[in-house]
């Protein structure tokens, strides 16, 4: 079990002590950024985190909201900027994610507390179920079973989480975002059901991050054996 106490006093640590880090716009074959499984929020949660994040003084940052929210559930590939329909790695990830999904009832997930780290904030997600460590279990054997290479090298996801602000430049207020953090560390969002996974890719718009759905799975009886497809978002 993750422990989100250690994890934000490490991050205050970070930013206090100008070891804050950043992202930079995504380029051909970057680490970071590329095609991932995640699993994204609806409803009135959406709007909670989306309102919250807005009131971050975070000018020339990331700072998410609505669709751009998610739960990441495994990082698949480095950045690539076009990935289409007909791709073999892409038909190999819907496969393999539907494959996982089948069977498994939605995710329940506790959205609750802020945090600093290096490269942005965050909310903590607290799962209520077994959903979301069963499924990253069964994609990663699927996965492995089609001879993909593990982008994550083996790493266990047991923090789950979703990101707020990722910082895009260097951090000029530091002592700002750590006190908006600990302002707002009892947060309470709500519990998000998660009724499906999604392979997407991230976009950046200029502004900020757009997330583009490339196939879905449904959990709680909508899987059937084929991808669905993408969603709208």
């Amino acid at each position: 079990m993750s422990d989100f106490a250690e994890f934000r006093t490490r991050g205050r640590a970070a930013l206090l002590s100008g070891r804050a880090t950043h992202d930079l716009p995504m380029v051909e074959g970057a680490r970071r950024w590329g095609a991932a499984v995640v699993l994204r929020p609806e409803g009135e949660i959406v709007d909670r985190l989306t309102d919250l994040a807005a009131t971050i003084q975070a000018p020339g940052h990331w700072v998410h909201g609505g669709r751009t929210l998610h739960v990441t559930l495994r990082s698949l590939e480095p950045y690539r900027d076009r990935i289409p329909a007909d791709d073999p790695l892409r038909r190999t990830y819907a496969r393999a994610l539907t494959e996982a999904a089948t069977g498994l009832p939605p995710a329940k997930v506790r959205l609750k507390g802020v945090s600093p780290h290096r490269g942005g904030v965050l909310a903590y997600g607290h799962p209520e179920d077994d959903t979301l460590a069963t499924l990253w279990k069964r994609f990663a054997h699927a996965m492995e079973s089609r001879g993909v290479r593990d982008l994550e090298h083996g790493r266990i996801r047991d923090r789950w989480y979703v990101s707020l602000v990722h910082f895009a430049g260097p951090l000029r207020n530091p002592r700002e975002i750590v006190e908006w953090c600990d302002a707002h560390v009892g947060a309470e969002f709500g519990v998000a059901e998660l009724t499906s996974a999604e392979v997407v890719q991230f976009v950046l718009t200029g502004q900020g991050i757009r997330v583009r759905s490339l196939e879905r799975a449904g959990l709680g009886g909508e899987s059937d054996g084929v991808s669905p497809g993408p969603i709208p978002g």
